[in-house]
C-alpha cells in the first residue's frame, strides 16, 4: 500500500507540473523511475499499422478485436478479465481537421470538457474527459487526416486519472 500511495502521490506533483506549463508535456522518462519505485509492472505494445507503442499496466489485457471492430478503426482494446476498465485504441477520420479544431468540435459536439492541447512525448496532442462516458481521451492527428485516438474508462475510480495518465504518458512513436 505504501509503494502505491507513493505512486500517486509522485503522479499527481507531475500531473500538477505538467498543468502549470502553457502547453502541457507529458513525458514517459518522467513516469519510468516511479513506476519503477513502486513496483509498478506492466509492458509496451507496439502498434505496427501507427508506428506507435504504448504501455499497459498489468492486469490490463489485449482483447482480440472482431472484423466490426477493426473496420470501426479499432486497432487496440485492452481490458481486465472482470471488464471493470478499458483502453481502446482507434484511428479515426477527422477529416483532415487540425488538433484546435478537433478541440473546438469536440466541446460543441460531443459535450468534451478539459480540452487541452499539449505535447506527449513531444507527439503534439487535444486531451479532453467525456463526463457522460465516463472517460478520458488523447488524441494525436496523422500526416493522412486521420488521428490516433487513445481512450481511457472509467475515469470515476479512485486513482483512475493517475493509472491513465502513466498510459497516455506512455504513448510514443516506435524506433
Amino acid at each position: 500500500m505504501k509503494k502505491f500511495l507513493a505512486v500517486v502521490m509522485a503522479l499527481c506533483l507531475m500531473m500538477t507540473c505538467a498543468l502549470a506549463e502553457e502547453a502541457p508535456a507529458l513525458n514517459w522518462a518522467d513516469f519510468e523511475p516511479i513506476l519503477e519505485a513502486a513496483g509498478v509492472t506492466g509492458q509496451f505494445y507496439t502498434f505496427e499499422q501507427i508506428a506507435v507503442q504504448i504501455w499497459m499496466p498489468e492486469g490490463l489485457n489485449p482483447v482480440e478485436l472482431t472484423e466490426e471492430d477493426v473496420a470501426n478503426g479499432y486497432i487496440g482494446y485492452f481490458a481486465p478479465d472482470d471488464q471493470s476498465a478499458a483502453v481502446s485504441i482507434v484511428y479515426v477520420d477527422v477529416n483532415g481537421m487540425t488538433l484546435e479544431e478537433y478541440g473546438e468540435y469536440l466541446a460543441n459536439e460531443a459535450g468534451a470538457t478539459e480540452i487541452e492541447v499539449g505535447t506527449v512525448n513531444g507527439l503534439p496532442c487535444v486531451s479532453y474527459k467525456l463526463p457522460e462516458q465516463d472517460s478520458v481521451s488523447v488524441t494525436f492527428t496523422t500526416e493522412a487526416g486521420y488521428a490516433l485516438e487513445v481512450t481511457c474508462a472509467p475515469l470515476s475510480e479512485e486513482n483512475a486519472e493517475l493509472v491513465w495518465g502513466a498510459v497516455v504518458g506512455s504513448i510514443q512513436p516506435t524506433a
